[in-house]
């Protein structure tokens, strides 16, 4: 019985220090055992040290070249000129011209996925509103009447669901065969195609048709890439969007590699890209400039 109630209590929890003692009494010799336990407050303390030992592994980062002397030496000429400030406040102001000037549905979405993607979009927030809020309204000036054009319906499905507008991804079902497929009228438009895949990211939970619509396209999309590199714009567009989709990417660092990849297409806007190229020297110098500010 005194066994089983030894065994019912814990004899791990605190260090225990044990040792044989001899005596005698009236003639005989016996052995005793000394049994001394370790203080609660002892035993809490080694814990308390070793679980406060934390053994990291080093991420060998390399030594940062951003010491005080090379933040103080940064340039901030974009904003301090006040030439630069003008000229793209008299840019910006083309580029609102372009707005009310161009007529053509399609040619004023492209007009504003452009601007998107050269981060110049918070310049034209109440222009890019109110040519889609048009758009989403009168919808039969684009998408009914470019039933064979994927281009157009991607593209305008991208930015109206982008901005929040409600889009029925039933605007594809025309470029679909009887079993789900893209029609094989469209498996060589690359350019469709592309913008097709990047819509397919801004699908709704339960959209299956988006959600095969996107696997298609991707397929379709490397098969394009291997029979034909002709066009290096739209090329270097397909590549970018089969690694990461545009909807996943950081905007500023998309404007960047966007600014590179605009200057190679044959028919760019030279006023736009002069904009984003300006502007995004003016923002970075700010962002110096507060980085100096900062450290001192």
């Amino acid at each position: 019985m005194a066994s089983c109630m030894f065994n019912s209590f814990s004899i791990c929890s605190f260090p225990v220090q044990s040792k044989w003692k001899h005596f005698s009494y009236h003639g005989s010799s016996f052995r005793r055992l000394n049994v001394s336990f370790a203080s609660r407050c002892e035993a809490t303390n080694k814990i308390s040290v070793e679980d406060n030992i934390v053994i990291r592994r080093s991420a060998d980062y390399h030594p940062p070249i951003w010491d005080y002397d090379y933040v103080q030496s940064l340039r901030n000429d974009f904003v301090q000129d006040e030439s630069y400030k003008e000229r793209s406040s008299k840019l910006k102001e083309d580029v609102r011209m372009m707005f009310e000037n161009v007529v053509d549905p399609l040619e004023k979405l492209e007009l504003i996925d452009t601007i998107q993607r050269l981060g110049l979009s918070y310049h034209f927030g109440d222009e890019i509103k109110k040519t889609l809020k048009n758009i989403s309204v009168d919808r039969s000036s684009t998408v009914a009447s470019n039933k064979d054009n994927l281009y157009a319906t991607a593209l305008e499905f991208r930015l109206l669901r982008q901005h929040g507008y409600t889009v029925n991804q039933d605007v594809f079902a025309c470029f679909m065969d009887e079993v789900g497929d893209i029609k094989a009228s469209h498996n060589q438009d690359c350019k469709g195609l592309l913008n097709l895949l990047e819509a397919s990211y801004h699908l709704l939970e339960g959209e299956t048709m988006l959600e095969n619509a996107r696997k298609l396209a991707a397929k379709l999309l490397k098969q394009c890439l291997k029979e034909n590199n002709d066009h290096q714009y739209l090329w270097m567009l397909v590549e970018h969007a089969l690694v990461l989709p545009l909807h996943w990417r950081m905007p500023r660092l998309e404007a960047r590699w966007f600014i590179d990849v605009y200057e190679k297409k044959k028919d760019k806007n030279p006023i736009i890209l002069e904009l984003a190229i300006l502007d995004y020297n003016i923002v970075q110098s700010m962002h110096q400039d507060d980085l100096r500010y900062a450290s001192t």
